[in-house]
């Protein structure tokens, strides 16, 4: 690990809450086995006044214990265990957010645009965990992967899986339609009843459209059984798993 962390680790950290600079010492700490305010403001360069600062912050959010003696030293909390705590007391506050959450009016069913690259997979995440029934997918092998343990907790629970992409896929128990090699678009139905469309192929620019509009999703079931029936006259019946 590099001294003072380096920025992919820094930038990680503080999605556990440290800000900056406390992930920056804190990787320090790993690097040196533990040091002093003054220790770590000299390897750092970091003020003294915002090196002890950022330690109070460290001890006071988990991430770092005091060892008492001649002069009061600083130990990292190992990664693991700190990020399992966050992960921990997160997951514990979400289920206090449940029972307060005020009572919510049904959707009217609206078109929303979702935008983000990291936004849009977590939607096709949770759209694909919730499924109860089944799911129908067109989209890239590269991006079908990217999806797979969802797909396969799917199969697992029961659930019908169809998938329509441009090569083979290890997806044991669903139907797999191979066709023409497919760009980065998403084509996605949920229980037929709810659809996620779109292009994941720039970054933080890619959007996608969700609906549970009986129309739209009407039309793209339609679009994906033409496109089926359009397989298995052209090429036969494609890999099931």
């Amino acid at each position: 690990m590099k001294e003072g962390g380096d920025t992919d680790a820094v930038t990680l950290l503080t999605h556990f809450g440290l800000t900056q600079q406390e992930a920056r010492i804190y990787l320090t700490l790993f690097s040196h086995g533990g040091l002093t305010g003054y220790e770590a403001a000299k390897v750092t360069g970091i003020s003294r006044s915002n090196t002890y600062s950022a330690l109070s912050g460290l001890v006071e959010k988990g991430a770092a214990r005091l060892v008492e003696g001649t002069a009061t030293r600083y130990t990292p909390v190992p990664i693991e265990e700190f990020c399992g705590n966050c992960i921990y007391m997160l997951q514990k506050d979400a289920e206090a957010l449940n029972h307060l959450q005020p009572a919510r009016k049904k959707d009217s069913g609206g078109y929303i645009t979702i935008t983000g690259e990291k936004h849009i997979l977590l939607k096709m995440r949770n759209l694909l965990l919730g499924a109860s029934e089944r799911v129908y997918a067109s989209m890239s092998a590269e991006l079908t992967q990217r999806i797979l343990p969802e797909l396969l907790q799917m199969v697992k629970c029961g659930r019908k899986v169809v998938v329509i992409t441009d090569r083979p896929l290890d997806l044991p128990g669903a139907i797999i339609y191979c066709t023409e090699q497919k760009q980065k678009q998403i084509r996605l139905i949920v229980d037929s009843s709810c659809v996620l469309t779109g292009d994941l192929d720039d970054g933080e620019h890619s959007t996608c459209l969700y609906s549970s509009k009986d129309n739209l999703v009407s039309l793209f079931k339609e679009d994906l059984k033409n496109e089926i029936r359009l397989i298995e006259l052209t090429k036969g019946k494609g890999q099931i798993g």
